[in-house]
């Protein structure tokens, strides 16, 4: 098809006719002839030199931090026994930019490589591609495209801080003593005790003798294995943020300790809105999920933690939110019993009243700023704290 070129000059020639037309000069529509055969002519040039490429992409990741830049590796193979020539070759980062590229050509059976960086940022997931490429006539009248390329995904995590410190928790040591057994929904090789089923157990768990037995379906409850345990909450209700940046801050701080845990030698659990938490030590399943992460108008945070509570588990608890209010309380109250060790990260310019409740509570707390910096407030709130909380 005609280029923004070509269409301009068959625009002038057919411009040239009327004036030939209304004037009767001979010279006009020489003129006019001229444009039109010249567009017809780069039209038929493309059609005999059809692009046939072999199209590839390289990242350099396909998943990295906000505000990390990545490379990005175009490769185009010509496996035709005649040149290809005059190409515009162009890349699509799903909102995060364009890359287009001018290829003088490539001959018959060789292949050109390009190169160009992208700045990921904010967090998500981005669709890269497909690859673009088409051909032109010398002259830029006309164009034809090759079949498009590939499409890939960039997936954006959340910015991670390095923390530093974590809990003594019971469970991380066998010579601590327990209150209570903990119980794993993963992990957990000894048969501990039996419990009634109730919804969203692994039914490969009923234990079918004593279900026979009782006429009810009951569950094999496994011991966790010793090893420290966390679950990490991300409050994602709007209401308790001020602002867009106050909840990116407190993705952040989720982020920050989901990594810190793991690299820790945590079995951590994330919840950020899901119906169930997910398995942290699946770090890109849970890191893509805070990417993703937005928040929501309305949540029962009360049911999530009876669903969480009748789960199982145990360990440290750490909440995250923006201006932590009595609901958040009321969650930490609940989970206490299985979570005897927390920790509050807000992100919010101002003190909530809570915080006073919080630190009756026993929880240790972190806040910050929306847009501040986790580290250092983490060392400064939860250092001595958090683990004179652990061993008592």
């Amino acid at each position: 098809m005609p280029t923004t070129r070509g269409w301009a000059l068959l625009g002038a020639g057919l411009a040239l006719v009327v004036l030939w037309w209304l004037l009767g000069d001979e010279e006009l529509l020489m003129a006019a002839a001229f444009a039109i055969v010249g567009v017809g002519a780069s039209l038929a040039y493309v059609q005999l030199h059809q692009p046939v490429l072999r199209m590839g992409r390289r990242l350099g990741s396909t998943a990295v931090h906000n505000g990390d830049t990545v490379q990005v590796t175009l490769t185009l193979h010509n496996p035709g026994s005649r040149p290809v020539r005059n190409l515009t070759v162009v890349d699509d980062v799903e909102d995060l930019g364009v890359a287009s590229f001018e290829v003088e050509g490539i001959s018959a059976e060789t292949g050109v490589t390009a190169t160009y960086r992208v700045l990921c940022r904010p967090r998500g997931v981005y669709r890269v591609g497909p690859i673009r490429a088409t051909s032109s006539d010398p002259l830029g009248l006309a164009e034809l495209p090759a079949p498009d390329g590939p499409v890939d995904q960039l997936v954006v995590y959340p910015t991670v801080e390095i923390l530093e410190g974590f809990p003594v928790v019971r469970g991380q040591d066998p010579t601590l003593a327990a209150s209570r057994p903990e119980h794993a929904q993963r992990g957990g090789e000894d048969f501990y005790t039996l419990r009634e089923y109730q919804r969203g157990d692994d039914l490969r768990r009923v234990h079918w003798p004593s279900s026979a037995r009782t006429d009810r379906l009951m569950i094999r409850q496994l011991e966790t294995p010793w090893q420290s345990r966390a679950l990490v909450m991300l409050d994602v209700r709007s209401a308790v943020y001020e602002s867009g940046e106050a909840f990116e801050t407190a993705v952040s701080g989720a982020a920050s300790v989901i990594t810190h845990l793991v690299r820790s030698g945590f079995d951590a659990d994330l919840w950020a809105g899901d119906p169930h938490a997910i398995d942290a030590s699946k770090y890109g399943a849970a890191m893509e999920r805070l990417a993703l992460v937005q928040p929501i108008a309305a949540i029962d945070l009360q049911s999530v933690a009876t669903q969480i509570r009748h789960k199982g588990g145990g360990g440290a608890l750490v909440l995250v939110t923006g201006s932590a209010d009595r609901s958040l309380i009321g969650v930490q109250q609940l989970l206490s019993r299985d979570y005897p060790t927390s920790v509050l990260m807000g992100a919010s310019s101002t003190t909530p009243q809570t915080i006073t409740g919080f630190h009756r509570l026993g929880v240790a707390t972190v806040t910050v700023e929306p847009g501040g910096n986790w580290a250092e407030r983490w060392m400064t709130s939860i250092g001595d704290s958090w683990d004179s909380a652990s061993a008592s």
